[in-house]
């Protein structure tokens, strides 16, 4: 990637900004290697923790952020997490960070992060972005970013990207928890196994069942 260097140092600077305000309870020790194996390990923040004598450099690494995600799907965009799910060394650290790809038009569709704020920074294209507050208000805060722009959604704020630029749109973000959890709201309520019962989701939208029936994802 040609701005692989500001990617960098971008990513740099997003983590460093969410450690004194991370939600995630704080270390009780230097680290905490996850490791699923829980043979001579320790339970803490969800995860085993790898015996201290046992870690090693590759447990704190991770490569690959500079490959462009694939965006060949519906919604023609795709996110590169960086969680302890992949990034063993996270664990208990209270950061995460995630590489978006978009296509062009491309959407990251409405969603949450349960466990965590973000902050977003364009790297390249021009992207549409906003959140929703809670009820009553239902408020909309949004804004265009073009490369070099940074903004923030809240803990549990539905939140979005759309590349309304003529190019694709790179951005990277940095999340206030190893372990952000995401939920997407067309999957949450349209995908689920089992199916919500239809009469909900026509009356909570104002929809025919019918229809609602074949917005199945």
């Amino acid at each position: 990637m040609k701005n692989l260097g500001f990617v960098l140092s971008i990513a740099v600077f997003a983590l460093a900004l969410f450690p004194a305000s991370a939600y995630d309870p704080d270390p009780l020790q230097d680290f905490c290697v996850a490791i699923n194996e829980p043979k001579d390990a320790v339970f803490v923040n969800g995860r085993f923790c790898k015996s201290p004598k046992l870690a090693n450099p590759n447990d704190f690494f991770f490569s690959g952020l500079n490959i462009p995600g694939n965006t060949s799907n519906q919604v023609g965009s795709a996110v590169t997490a960086v969680t302890v799910d992949q990034l063993p060394g996270l664990n208990t650290m209270g950061i995460s960070l995630a590489r978006i790809d978009f296509a062009i038009n491309g959407l990251n569709p409405p969603h949450t992060h349960p466990r965590a704020s973000e902050i977003l920074v364009v790297l390249e294209g021009t992207l549409y972005v906003g959140f929703v507050n809670s009820n009553p208000e239902n408020s909309l805060f949004a804004k265009v970013l073009n490369p070099g722009d940074v903004y923030v959604f809240p803990k549990g704020m539905i939140h979005f990207q759309l590349n309304v630029g003529k190019t694709k749109a790179v951005a990277v973000a940095g999340l206030s928890s190893q372990n952000p959890g995401v939920i997407t709201i067309a999957n949450a309520l349209f995908n689920t196994n089992p199916p919500i019962n239809p009469e909900v989701l026509a009356i909570a939208f104002q929809l025919d069942e019918h229809l609602v029936q074949s917005y199945r994802l």
